[in-house]
């Protein structure tokens, strides 16, 4: 059997890849990567005229876009939405899970509605959008899902405590639809940043002292960049990650290694020397 190039392995011509959650942020940098490789882009948003301007966008390299109204906290809406993207484009070959929402609260004060919105929009929202794409892609035994996690999926951190436990569980619905849905030649994955800034989290990036901190612990020192992305939404919606699933791919710049110094900070430049008869342990 001969092998394929590099550059079939990673083209999308002729896919049709749905991005949820476009009008903004991490979700046009996903779509704008998917429509460099070859993918035409279904858009989805609750309001279909705040895809407008990057449908033009995604036409403009030479892609065709098609602006679909999505609630993903409606059943009707995901129904709707997913009947109305296959008859628009005939076959769906990609999903990108990727609208969601947070809300920034210590755990004593986290409302019964602050913890609804957030697991109704992340978890249950991409569960049932998944379902209802896949149900299209199952009978053509071919499909790429890709649900966004977080690196909240595999780490605690306070203040986000329902936005944590809808990213673990997108981490825990993305080995079971794997396992569902791999006979049928969908694979599924989870592709979870790190720290990037985005609408969602922007205020935190306006305080220095926190950028310092949140950078010192992230192995190769700076926060992720959208671009950073680029690479790897191509790779799992590619025949390139066609024996990939039920993974979460990480793009965190390391931060889920629980980075954390074991030595004091120390100059640049300065070497970090033990004393005579110290002992070193971890």
């Amino acid at each position: 059997m001969t092998a394929a190039r590099a550059d079939d392995l990673f083209d999308l011509s002729g896919r049709t890849a749905i991005v949820t959650g476009t009008s903004r942020g991490l979700g046009q940098y996903l779509a704008r990567a998917l429509a460099r490789a070859g993918a035409d882009l279904v858009l989805t948003s609750r309001k279909r005229d705040d895809l407008a301007a990057f449908a033009k966008e995604i036409e403009a390299l030479g892609r065709h876009a098609v602006c679909l109204e999505l609630d993903v906290r409606n059943e009707q809406s995901i129904e709707k939405f997913a009947a109305d993207a296959e008859a628009a484009c005939g076959h769906l070959d990609i999903l990108v899970n990727n609208a969601g929402c947070n809300v920034r609260k210590l755990a004593l004060d986290v409302t019964w509605d602050d913890w609804n919105l957030i697991l109704d929009t992340n978890l249950r929202g991409s569960f049932f959008v998944a379902q209802a794409v896949a149900r299209r892609m199952v009978p053509r035994g071919y499909g790429r899902i890709i649900n966004i996690g977080s690196v909240t999926s595999v780490a605690g951190y306070a203040g986000l405590g329902p936005y944590g436990a809808s990213r673990g569980g997108i981490r825990q619905l993305t080995m079971s639809l794997a396992d569902d849905w791999g006979k049928h030649g969908v694979t599924v994955n989870c592709l979870a940043p790190g720290w990037f800034r985005t609408e969602q989290n922007k205020a935190l990036y306006e305080n220095k002292e926190w950028v310092e901190y949140i950078t010192d612990r992230i192995p190769v020192k700076r926060p992720g960049r959208p671009e950073d992305l680029d690479a790897a939404v191509v790779f799992l919606a590619s025949e390139g990650s066609r024996y990939v699933t039920g993974q979460t791919l990480l793009v965190d710049g390391g931060i889920s290694t629980g980075a954390a110094r074991a030595l004091a900070k120390q100059e640049k430049g300065s070497p970090v020397v033990a004393r005579k008869g110290s002992r070193r342990s971890l």
